[in-house]
């Protein structure tokens, strides 16, 4: 099954209406996105809690790592640049922390608040090298800023 994100879309704004508590917007996209496609096998946030570190937010799947530090892996590229980081194959990107030895494939969007800071990533793992598009990509980081950023 392949994600339909105009319809995913409109269910996720229509569910998070009127909501502004974060951890509950989170788990909302979190699962709904999680359960719209079967490349998507680990679906979550990691948030920043402190200066230059992210601890593991809701999600779905199997468990995550706990804490990652802004310096490490691909969760920690897209916090500290601020930018989407869709990696193909996991095994060749630097520093790659494996939290999960399936995950072949990874996209990792930062998620921004409405004044544009940084408060949290958006992880999806898949057990599939090569799993993730630029239109996951593009729908997601749309989909993030409608529900974040307002």
């Amino acid at each position: 099954m392949r994600v339909d994100y105009q319809d995913l879309s409109k269910r996720i704004v229509a569910l998070t209406e009127g909501e502004t508590d974060v951890v509950a917007l989170m788990a909302t996209v979190a699962c709904e996105v999680h359960h719209s496609d079967d490349r998507f096998d680990w679906t979550g946030f990691y948030r920043v809690t402190e200066p230059e570190l992210l601890k593991i937010g809701p999600y779905q799947g199997g468990h995550g790592c706990l804490v990652i530090p802004f310096a490490r892996g691909v969760c920690g590229a897209a916090a500290r640049t601020g930018q989407t980081q869709l990696v193909d194959d996991v095994d060749s990107f630097p520093g790659h922390i494996a939290c999960s030895s399936s995950t072949r494939s990874e996209l990792v969007l930062p998620v921004f608040d409405a004044s544009g800071a940084v408060i949290g990533v958006f992880d999806l793992d898949s057990d599939l090298p090569a799993a993730f598009t630029v239109e996951d990509q593009v729908a997601l980081e749309t989909i993030l800023a409608s529900v974040f950023a307002r």
